[in-house]
């Protein structure tokens, strides 16, 4: 297992600097991480400070409350595409959730996801499932199976809560195996990255990121951990 190839490099706070993606960026590269995930304004920079290394661009759409009116999110999906992301966290509408409004919720995922099949993307949908019911994880599954996202992620970092090893096991259950698991929220040391990871989470959205790597790398060092870098 390659633990940076899990790794999803994180900055949203919104007071991030150009200083502050080019610093993310680079050590995307350097640890050759999956993607780096960024605010929408610093797409295109982001872009070109990884290049052609491999590391992919993510970005956030109607983040981080969800509740974005969905043409809001249509406008920002397509900047997104035209900005070169390659991949996009869409926050659900999480008081259609709470409110049992699947309709809306098929309309949405509906609307939004031609747009970003038509230009080969990949769409992560984010849930908060900190703050779901497991009634209401199970039902999100069931719907973004029919729709076949590429990723259910968990958490925005935002919530009271983050990510949890119950709720990958229980996204696991309820997910085909073709729709991976994103977690991210709270993912601060590499005992909890393993954990998620057994869970099966298949990308983990961390601004700990370089720590973690540095935590896995001694411990690895004598053996114990068994990732490859």
């Amino acid at each position: 297992m390659q633990l940076n190839k899990y790794i999803d490099h994180t900055i949203l706070k919104p007071t991030t600097t150009k200083e502050d993606i080019k610093t993310l960026c680079m050590e995307a590269v350097e640890y050759d991480f999956a993607a780096v995930c960024v605010p929408p304004p610093f797409v295109k920079i982001a872009k070109t400070f990884t290049g052609n290394t491999g590391v992919k661009v993510a970005t956030v759409i109607g983040f981080p409350f969800g509740y974005s009116a969905i043409e809001a999110k249509v406008a920002e999906t397509v900047l997104a595409i035209v900005d070169e992301a390659d991949e996009l966290d869409i926050v659900a509408n999480l008081i259609a959730i709470r409110n049992q409004d699947w309709a809306y919720l098929e309309k949405e995922i509906a609307t939004l996801l031609p747009i970003v099949r038509s230009k080969g993307k990949v769409i992560k949908v984010i849930i908060e499932s900190g703050i779901l019911l497991e009634d209401e994880i199970i039902q999100c599954c069931a719907l973004y199976t029919k729709y076949a996202v590429d990723f259910v992620k968990t958490s925005t970092g935002y919530a009271e809560k983050g990510a949890s090893v119950a709720a990958v096991q229980l996204m696991r259950q309820h997910l085909p195996a073709n729709i991976q698991i994103k977690a991210s929220g709270g993912i601060r040391t590499f005992a909890f990255a393993q954990e998620l990871i057994a869970a099966g989470a298949t990308r983990l959205g961390c601004s700990a990121s370089v720590a973690i790597m540095k935590e896995s790398r001694g411990q690895g060092s004598n053996g114990a951990s068994g990732i490859n870098y």
